[in-house]
């Protein structure tokens, strides 16, 4: 059942977006069991799937149709015309995320004023490589251009504890309330783990990991596993020195980073932008981090900061008369132990694919760029006449 629209907004897209993420996780689980992936090479070290594409169909329609006045940001640019299984729609909630206060700074959120991020699988290559640990969901919620609740499910977590074990998790978090779903430790004292790419790898990402003096490297696929492993106390850094991420792979893991006292920025320390008008590419690289953050961005040498510069602020932001103010979460160093969140299985309503819901399918028109995804344009409001 949906929540009430008298709850705020970003606590309803946030509870939708955990079953609904369940149960994009359940579809790539089912389709590496059948073994027909389709994989599809869109660019160089750069694959899609069916999975991708039938998890994307999931998740996008099931929040378009709850909140079709709310753009969504998908990465993979899909077929119109292919037919949509209505058992993809999912519209229950996660009663756990409604019953938490909102912050007082997204209690009026409106539609035009949030972008929905989604990876539907983040770790594509991972995925078709058995590296199953390093696939996730990711759904990001933007305020403002600022990333402020985001979820990742693991649909593989657990998958080698046997065949009896219970599979994935779902953590969430939003800035001002929490980050749920896991056990937290402390990185390593006395050492200095950095993770960074497996696969996208040059002399300017290898050269700003080295300047940053780690006692090992973590190589792994996706930006959300990467980001989980410093959030449970595996790495105390995430560099990567390349404008190979994109907005949908960083605007759900900044947000639950950010919510338990993180940091995710760009490697001169700029936050991220998240509005629909901003380049999708994160031209500046990423830097992620639990404490110590400034030091990292110290280290960085000048010369791979002039080759990746931050964001352009797009439009949206600079035309904000009063830009978003984000509050400062501190660190803690204890353990935040919430049990991973299980599936939530519900009986989908059945639904027919209308011309409204088929042409958020559609390549973006404004743009031949396939680095663009997929967009879903709110519903135009009606005209104030006042304005």
């Amino acid at each position: 059942m949906a929540a009430s629209t008298n709850i705020p907004l970003i606590m309803r897209i946030v509870s939708a977006s955990i079953p609904v993420s369940t149960r994009a996780g359940r579809i790539i689980r089912d389709i590496l069991k059948k073994g027909e992936l389709g994989i599809v090479e869109k660019a160089k070290n750069d694959l899609q799937t069916e999975a991708d594409r039938s998890a994307q169909r999931c998740i996008v329609a099931s929040l378009h149709k709850q909140f079709p006045n709310v753009a969504i940001f998908g990465e993979e640019q899909l077929d119109p015309s292919e037919k949509f299984d209505p058992n993809f729609l999912e519209t229950s909630s996660c009663d756990e995320v409604l019953t938490k206060k909102c912050p007082e700074f997204l209690t009026d959120a409106k539609d035009e004023d949030v972008v929905i991020w989604v990876d539907p699988l983040d770790g594509t290559s991972e995925y078709t490589q058995g590296l199953l640990d390093h696939v996730t969901v990711l759904v990001g919620i933007a305020f403002k251009g600022r990333a402020v609740a985001g979820v990742i499910y693991q649909p593989y977590y657990n998958y080698k504890a046997g065949p009896d074990s219970v599979l994935g998790r779902c953590i969430w978090g939003i800035i001002g309330v929490g980050s749920y779903g896991f056990s937290r430790q402390k990185a390593p004292k006395g050492q200095n783990i950095i993770t960074t790419s497996r696969a996208h790898s040059d002399r300017i990402v290898t050269e700003s990991v080295e300047a940053c003096k780690p006692t090992s490297i973590i190589r792994a696929g996706g930006a959300g596993h990467k980001v989980l492993l410093i959030i449970e106390g595996k790495a105390h850094a995430y560099i990567f020195a390349s404008r190979g991420t994109k907005k949908w792979d960083t605007c759900a893991p900044e947000a639950v980073l950010h919510a338990l006292g993180g940091k995710l920025t760009d490697l001169h320390g700029n936050a991220m932008l998240y509005s629909a008008d901003v380049q999708r590419k994160n031209s500046g690289g990423i830097l992620a981090t639990v404490d110590n953050h400034s030091w990292y961005t110290e280290k960085i040498p000048e010369h791979v900061k002039e080759t990746l510069p931050s964001d352009p602020v797009p439009d949206f932001m600079k035309k904000l008369e009063k830009p978003l103010v984000i509050p400062e979460i501190k660190s803690s160093s204890s353990p935040v132990n919430s049990p991973p969140l299980e599936s939530q299985d519900s009986q989908s309503e059945q639904w027919f694919m209308t011309k409204d819901v088929k042409a958020m399918f559609a390549p973006n028109s404004n743009s031949s760029n396939s680095d663009n995804g997929s967009e879903i344009s709110p519903k135009k409001p009606k005209p104030n006449p006042e304005s």
